[in-house]
């Protein structure tokens, strides 16, 4: 979702990927005890002493685990033309234009899936490392490049 408060631009983490494995996990599970389950004069009882049935629960229960633990982190990004936030429930890091020496905006080399596998490297002052975005882990991925791609022109400018 993107939300504008005056110039400034909000993305909020995609937790797509997580509803989807939660739910394609979940009926993987269901489906394997239907076919592991026995059908007795009309009663259906699981087979608990199944190792695979448990494995299979293990994983349902992990993936839900990360679903709400992504729904509750909360995480979003905001730009604007003085920098860009990260933001979740726990902590906030805010990189001032001046602390941005520069950012690079990587192409992919697959014309199929491109803007999948863009990546954002921005160097940091006081930062060993560099900070490496993907911004299709975040809502509206196109409006996320243009501005990083605004943020950019106005480093550039300094």
């Amino acid at each position: 979702m993107n939300k504008e408060n005056g110039n400034k631009k909000v993305f909020k983490y995609n937790v797509g990927f997580y509803y989807q494995a939660t739910i394609i996990y979940f009926i993987a599970f269901v489906l394997y005890v239907v076919i592991r389950g026995k059908f007795i004069e009309g009663s259906f009882t699981v087979i608990t002493e199944d190792p695979i049935i448990s494995f299979f629960a293990i994983i349902v229960l992990i993936s839900v685990i990360s679903l709400l633990y992504n729904i509750y982190k909360n995480r979003h990004l905001e730009i604007d033309n003085n920098g860009i936030l990260f933001v979740d429930r726990f902590k906030t890091r805010k990189f001032n234009a001046d602390q941005i020496i520069s950012i690079r905006i990587t192409n992919s080399k697959d014309n199929k899936r491109k803007e999948a596998f863009k990546f954002i490297i921005m160097k940091i002052k006081k930062r060993k490392r560099p900070l490496i975005l993907r911004p299709h882990d975040y809502e509206n991925s196109m409006e996320l490049l243009a501005g990083i791609q605004n943020l950019k022109k106005e480093i550039e400018k300094e």
